[in-house]
């Protein structure tokens, strides 16, 4: 049976292993073809992640096996993503803003709504007014992202090389 649970930051760290494992399989895929180094730098990255302030992880589980994931933190208010070749609009980049780091479903479960339903629930009654997140160019959720709504701002380049395109939604429940 699928469920969806919300983790608490100081429980996200029960799920590190799962979720490395996760991130492995998806981005050995194209465009992405990342190697165990990248991996590895994600594994690492994770116990500090899950400390940041306004960090929120969604799990998608069907029958205790971890199926997708869905997390990332609150960027304040005058922060922007450190390689993006341009600054926002000014009212994004003058309020807190809801980073998404990850939002990864298992290849052989897409196409079912576990993503959107992951994205649903990281996103709902977040206060900030605005999400914000990194996609590359060249991935097939990259559409899905422009059909929901997301409008490019900028554009980034990772420390390995790929392109990606910064992203900014509207929150409606936002700025509470």
């Amino acid at each position: 049976m699928l469920t969806y649970t919300a983790i608490a930051s100081t429980a996200a760290g029960q799920l590190f292993d799962v979720l490395g494992d996760l991130y492995g399989l998806v981005y050995a895929e194209p465009p992405y073809n990342e190697g165990p180094e990248q991996v590895a730098g994600f594994r690492d990255g994770l116990p500090k992640e899950a400390t940041r302030p306004g960090f929120s992880l969604i799990v998608a589980e069907d029958d205790g096996l971890l199926v997708g994931a869905a997390y990332g933190w609150r960027m304040p208010a005058g922060s922007w993503w450190s390689r993006a070749d341009r600054d926002p609009p000014s009212e994004v980049r003058d309020a807190d803003k809801f980073a998404v780091m990850e939002w990864i479903v298992h290849p052989q479960r897409r196409g079912a709504g576990i993503g959107a339903e992951l994205m649903r629930q990281l996103l709902a009654d977040r206060p900030e007014p605005y999400a914000t997140l990194a996609s590359n160019p060249a991935s097939t959720a990259r559409a899905l992202y422009e059909r929901a709504g997301w409008k490019q701002v900028a554009t980034s380049v990772l420390p390995w090389g790929p392109s990606m395109d910064i992203l900014v939604l509207s929150l409606p429940a936002g700025g509470k």
